[in-house]
């Protein structure tokens, strides 16, 4: 079992993070936030998929505005992204919005920053701290020669406490960089001195198939040292796709459970079934489902019960045929054309029983 670093909790809406919460799965929308309905329809595809906590970009006044209506429609949190304005903060923290994100690297005036977090506290709104390697103060760059690991966690537990000695309290850190070594050095400098909840992303990770390996050495490693509160899994891709790559990442370290997980043999010589062809069908129908269900696909039987006795349901395949099985134990025989409508059957069985 993973020992999760101990933080103090943050609130933002309803969503606790840190303490004793899981891990909470965030993304951010990339539409035009002043666009409404186009926003608040990604929002709802976002929360379908299993986000907790969403973020939309707040560049200018006309998406500030918009804010107060995206809010009252959102079915999950809505977090304000704030970079170089302080006037459009303000409008932001008038909407009712649940939490604000702010890189003060980038507004650069401890005076605004100041009176930000003091209306954020009067209206009890969360803040997210960001910290990257893009934005890193002058001194530091000059004290390190680059955005270093270290560097990156100076600026962080300098802002933290600039935050406190103002009198907030509310707030969680995020530290990223697009380099996974620097992101995981950054993290377990500030981790080891702070009971501060750690927002986790490896930032610009790249398109979906390179940035999801990314995502998952830099992530993955981090949670396997406990740290981390919440995560977005940063993608050129459909925002959803973030959804599922960290679900998929949290899901195998333990951390969640959340939808089908797939165990399913690499093809080899004494495969006698399309193996490959049954796995792609079984995941295009289970697609979006939310029953937590570990599902194994094995090839032969070399590969068979024996090595799936941990799944919930599978089929152990044979010549033209398969043995399907649930919790380790054979059900019935079935061919090579029924196994997958067979084993989607048990498995809205097991759906209609939970």
């Amino acid at each position: 079992m993973i020992k999760r670093r101990k933080t103090r909790p943050v609130y933002v809406g309803d969503v606790k993070i840190g303490d004793d919460a899981p891990v909470i799965v965030q993304s951010m929308t990339d539409t035009k936030t002043h666009d409404i309905e186009a926003t608040l329809d990604q929002i709802n595809r976002l929360y379908q998929a299993g986000c907790e906590i969403v973020r939309v970009a707040a560049p200018t006044e006309k998406d500030a505005l918009a804010l107060s209506e995206i809010v009252k429609r959102s079915p999950i949190p809505v977090i304000a992204d704030i970079h170089f304005s302080p006037r459009i903060a303000f409008i932001a923290l008038e909407s009712g919005i649940h939490g604000i994100r702010l890189n003060p690297g980038n507004i650069n005036d401890e005076g605004k920053i100041r009176e930000i977090l003091e209306e954020c506290k009067k209206r009890n709104i969360a803040v997210r701290l960001g910290v990257n390697s893009g934005s890193l103060e002058e001194k530091l760059l000059e004290k390190y020669g680059y955005p270093t690991g270290e560097a990156l966690a100076e600026s962080a537990l300098n802002w933290s406490e600039f935050f406190e000695k103002v009198g907030f309290k509310n707030f969680k850190v995020s530290i990223k960089g697009s380099d996974v070594l620097q992101n995981i050095e950054a993290n377990k400098i500030f981790a080891e001195k702070t009971d501060i909840p750690l927002h986790i992303g490896i930032t610009e990770a790249g398109p979906a198939g390179k940035g999801s390996v990314k995502s998952a050495v830099g992530l993955g490693i981090l949670l396997y040292m406990g740290i981390g509160d919440t995560m977005r899994v940063s993608l050129t891709a459909d925002p959803v796709e973030e959804v599922k790559v960290a679900y998929q990442i949290l899901q195998s370290l333990g951390l969640r459970r959340r939808g089908i997980e797939i165990i399913s043999c690499p093809t080899c010589g004494r495969i006698e079934v399309n193996l490959p062809e049954v796995v792609k069908k079984v995941e295009e129908k289970l697609e979006g489902e939310t029953l937590p269900v570990k599902v194994a696909i094995m090839g032969c039987v070399v590969n068979a019960i024996g090595e799936a006795r941990e799944a919930d349901i599978g089929l152990a395949c044979g010549n033209k045929s398969a043995i399907l099985f649930k919790h380790g134990q054979p059900v019935k025989r079935v061919s090579e054309e029924e196994m997958v409508d067979e084993l989607l059957k048990e498995i809205k069985s097991m759906k209609a029983e939970k």
